[in-house]
């Protein structure tokens, strides 16, 4: 009796202190992660949740807000003449910048990935851009961009010897330069995901794609883009998301016009809160915006099973 009761002890008191060792670890895990949830918690989810209630309610911000249901919904989807148009500036703005982000990167990280010197230098020149403010980019761009003054305008009349468009005062012209703008900021951040992805593949791909003859176009088709599709697929994604939600640059270069043939969605979501204090129907259009963020995002997912390679 006494040897199974020794056994027993000494069987029990190491899963004791493990028991009260990972307890500790948990407690230690906690306090550390605390600051971080508590912002969280305050300003993502509850908000995030309190907005999702907010678009059932027709709340004009001076009064007390008023239960209405789906008639936000409602509205936005059959009785707002503007809500589609700004949808379709959007979605004209993602099919525009989107490709030429992801094609101008990848062209500006193969161009880079050829030099012997002078590479790093080259990569934090074209990353300086991500860096600087929006704010600051966006005024420069829209002196640039003035009619007859501007340097953009001086520059097609002496290569071209006719008048430039005016791109921030015509509609037709509104959308492509807050593309071009997007893009001179933005491309910099892909160029150096597709970059890293480049310096990943194993130099041996090359070498067996040279000894079976393989064109410079072939190895670029059959090695570089296989190996590159999972930095593709994450810069895609990335650019798709950020491209739904863009404001600054509409905001500032051509303020949504003229007329609203250049705002966007957020830019509208804002207008309705902080201009019209329609704060119900700008919740309600937040959400469908993460609903078409959120569609976007699981086409992607589910696509990226035929056209993604990972090496195993």
């Amino acid at each position: 009796m006494s040897v199974y009761a020794v056994g027993d002890g000494a069987a029990r008191a190491p899963t004791l202190a493990v028991r009260r060792r990972k307890r500790r670890d948990a407690v230690t895990a906690v306090l550390f992660l605390l600051p971080n949830l508590t912002g969280f918690l305050l300003f993502t989810c509850i908000p995030l949740i309190a907005s999702l209630g907010l678009s059932f309610f027709d709340w004009p911000l001076v009064s007390s807000p008023t239960f209405i249901g789906l008639h936000n919904y409602q509205h936005m989807l059959t009785a707002d003449p503007a809500f589609f148009q700004v949808l379709g500036n959007t979605l004209l703005f993602v099919a525009g910048y989107v490709p030429a982000n992801v094609i101008i990167s990848l062209g500006i990280a193969l161009w880079l990935s050829t030099l012997v010197r002078g590479r790093n230098l080259a990569r934090i020149l074209f990353f300086v851009p991500v860096m600087t403010p929006m704010v600051g980019v966006a005024l420069v761009w829209v002196l640039l961009y003035q009619p007859r003054t501007g340097v953009i305008d001086w520059a097609w009349q002496s290569v071209l010897h006719t008048q430039g468009p005016d791109w921030i005062g015509s509609a037709q012209w509104a959308i492509p330069a807050i593309i071009i703008v997007t893009l001179w900021q933005n491309v910099g951040y892909n160029m150096l995901v597709f970059s890293a992805g480049l310096q990943a593949i194993p130099a041996q791909y090359y070498e067996a794609a040279a000894i079976d003859g393989a064109t410079r176009w072939a190895r670029f088709r059959h090695v570089t883009l296989p190996m590159l599709s999972p930095s593709i697929f994450f810069g895609t994604v990335l650019t798709i998301i950020t491209s739904l939600q863009v404001f600054d640059q509409p905001f500032i270069v051509t303020g949504g016009g003229p007329g609203i043939s250049s705002t966007t969605m957020v830019l509208y979501l804002y207008q309705n809160a902080f201009s019209y204090y329609h704060m119900g129907y700008a919740s309600a259009i937040a959400w469908v915006l993460f609903l078409i963020i959120m569609i976007f995002t699981a086409i992607q997912f589910v696509l990226q099973r035929k056209w993604v390679f990972y090496e195993s």
